[in-house]
C-alpha cells in the first residue's frame, strides 16, 4: 500500500511539473500517462486495476472523499497532499474539485475488440470535439455498447474535455483509439456486424428499420464530425445511411443527443424477441 505524503508536496516539485505536462498531448503520448480529475473519475480509476498512478489531493478533498483516497492507496497509487495552488496550476478546470489522478493509459487492441464478438458498437469517425467524443462514449457505456472505437481522424481520447465528458465510463468498456476508417469498418464487418452511418441526411428512417426488424442483429454505429457530418467516402463504406427522425420543427440534434438516440434504438432492439441479446442479457 503506497504512503500519504506526510506534508503538503512542493509546487517545484518534478512530480507536480510532471503531472503538469500532461495537459499537453505530446506528453500524454510520450509517457502514456494522463489526467483524471474530480471524485467519479478518480473512483472509477482507482477501481480500474492498476491504472491509477498517483494521485494529488487538497487536505479537505483528501477528508471529504477519504473513501476514494483509501481505494487509491489500496490500488497502489501514491497520495500526495497538495495546496489549492497545486491543484489549480495541475488542473486544466476552471474550478478544481481537489482531486487529480494521474493514469495509465488503457485503450483497448482493436483486434481483441473484435474477437470478443461485439454486439453494440460506437465507431467515432472524423469527430474533433473532445466534449462531443466523452459524451458519446457515455451514451454508449448507458446504452450497453460493447465497445468504442475512434478512428485515426478522431480527436484524442485522452484530452482532458474528453475524460471529463465522458464523467468515468471511460473506465467502463473497451476502447480502441487511432484506427483508420477503412480498418474499423472492414474488421467490423468480417466480425459479422452490420454498419450504419448515421447521417441527418440519410436515405433511410430510423424509425422505419426499427419497424422493418432489421436492427436486431450486431450492429456499429459510424458517427461523424457534428459540424459537416460523415465524408461520402465514409459513408459509401457502410451497409446503410440512417437519419435520426425530426418530428418538430427542430432543425437537427447535436451529435450526443443523435448517438444516443441511435445506440439505445440498438440496444432495445437487440434485446427484444429475435434480437442478438437476450432480454435477460447484459
Amino acid at each position: 500500500m503506497a504512503p500519504v505524503s506526510p506534508e503538503l508536496i512542493s509546487p517545484r516539485s518534478p512530480r507536480v511539473a510532471a503531472a503538469r505536462r500532461l495537459g499537453k498531448r505530446n506528453f500524454r503520448g510520450k509517457e502514456r500517462l494522463f489526467l483524471a480529475e474530480g471524485p467519479q473519475a478518480v473512483r472509477e480509476a482507482a477501481g480500474h486495476g492498476d491504472t491509477l498512478v498517483e494521485l494529488f489531493a487538497t487536505v479537505e478533498a483528501a477528508e471529504r472523499y477519504a473513501d476514494i483516497v483509501g481505494a487509491a492507496r489500496d490500488a497502489g497509487a501514491r497520495v500526495h497532499l497538495a495546496s489549492e495552488d497545486v491543484i489549480a496550476d495541475i488542473s486544466t478546470t476552471v474550478t478544481p474539485q481537489g482531486l487529480v489522478g494521474v493514469c495509465r493509459f488503457l485503450d483497448t487492441p482493436f483486434q481483441e475488440i473484435l474477437a470478443a464478438r461485439p454486439r453494440l458498437v460506437a465507431v467515432l469517425a472524423h469527430v474533433r470535439d473532445p466534449g462531443n467524443a466523452g459524451t458519446v462514449l457515455r451514451c454508449a457505456d448507458a446504452a450497453g455498447a460493447d465497445a468504442v472505437v475512434l478512428t485515426d481522424a478522431s480527436v484524442d481520447l485522452y484530452n482532458p474535455k474528453a475524460v471529463r465528458a465522458s464523467v468515468g465510463s471511460l473506465f467502463h468498456l473497451p476502447v480502441a483509439v487511432g484506427v483508420p476508417v477503412e480498418q474499423a469498418v472492414a474488421g467490423l464487418r468480417d466480425a459479422g456486424v452490420r454498419l450504419l452511418a448515421a447521417d441527418g441526411a440519410g436515405d433511410r428512417d430510423l424509425d422505419d428499420e426499427l419497424d422493418k426488424g432489421t436492427m436486431g442483429g450486431p450492429t456499429a454505429w459510424v458517427f461523424g464530425n457534428e459540424a459537416w457530418g460523415l465524408p461520402e467516402e465514409t459513408r459509401a463504406l457502410t451497409d446503410a445511411v440512417v437519419r435520426v427522425p425530426i418530428h418538430g420543427k427542430a432543425e437537427s440534434l447535436n451529435l450526443a443527443t443523435a448517438a444516443a438516440v441511435c445506440l439505445y434504438a440498438s440496444a432495445r432492439a437487440q434485446r427484444a424477441a429475435g434480437g442478438c441479446r437476450s432480454v435477460t442479457g447484459s
